[in-house]
């Protein structure tokens, strides 16, 4: 079986920061991290090779340091790994990634099964992944929580905010993945010295079969206005009286000199 698993290098989390005049985020100097989901996406695709045989190519795009996660996910099993990086690349919204990640799939050539985290922590679109399965027109399954392949069949429980529901496809699909998925693995020793022998090859814009005015900052119909970190709220105040009626009186004359009531 032919996997391929789409990751994203994204900003830690507690380390996110805002350029105010560009409305971009600040990657210099932030600690990077492989997007969490996409973890989870590379964890069942692991299980799968282990199940069905095959091999699993780890794909991205991101600027050259992004190397760091793509050997970070040979470390963790991955037998192949591909960087997409190109200046041309730069400024793409959801619709231009996904165009840039299609045409390297396709560049791949064949494939099984393309698993994607739901979605990536820094922007939290979940588009990107459904995007690449409608330029490649295969089918979809998005917040896949369970996975069975067998005989060409692929049977996936959906999560939903109202429980779950099953759906059945063929090959080939692409898979979005929640967390609940699976836990994912830790590197091995054997697996971290193969990362750090791996050569990651980068594939530019012309190393791939695309037109240059539908990826990057030319093909982003998407314009932010304004991205900013909300301010922070005060605190509030737990109220704790001997009595039930006693903090329920105190409730209400805070709310009543608030003016709220």
């Amino acid at each position: 079986m032919e996997i391929i698993v789409c990751v994203k290098q994204v900003p830690d989390t507690t380390e996110v920061k805002i350029d105010p005049q560009t409305n971009t985020l600040i990657r210099q100097g932030v600690p990077s991290i492989v997007n969490p989901f996409d973890k989870n996406a590379l964890e069942e695709a692991l299980k799968l090779r282990e199940k069905h045989g095959g091999r699993v190519t780890v794909i991205s795009m991101g600027p050259p340091q992004a190397k760091d996660a793509l050997k970070e996910c040979i470390a963790l099993g991955a037998d192949e790994a591909i960087l997409m990086s190109d200046r041309a690349f730069g400024g793409a919204d959801t619709l231009a990634t996904s165009r840039t990640l299609a045409a390297g799939i396709k560049k791949i050539g064949n494939f099984d099964v393309i698993i994607c985290g739901k979605q990536a922590i820094d922007g939290d679109t979940a588009q990107v992944g459904p995007e690449i399965a409608e330029h490649l027109g295969i089918a979809q399954i998005t917040y896949v929580s369970k996975l069975e392949i067998t005989d060409g069949a692929v049977c996936a429980e959906r999560e939903h905010e109202e429980g779950y529901e099953v759906i059945e496809t063929k090959l080939p699909v692409l898979l979005s993945v929640v967390k609940s998925i699976n836990e994912p693995r830790h590197p091995s020793i054997k697996g971290t010295m193969k990362a750090n022998r791996k050569e990651i090859p980068v594939w530019t814009a012309a190393d791939v079969a695309i037109n240059p005015e539908q990826i990057g900052l030319k093909g982003s119909p998407t314009q932010v206005r304004r991205i900013f970190t909300p301010q922070q709220r005060v605190q509030g105040e737990i109220i704790q009286e001997d009595t039930a009626r006693a903090s329920v009186t105190r409730l209400l004359t805070k709310l009543n000199q608030a003016k709220i009531i």
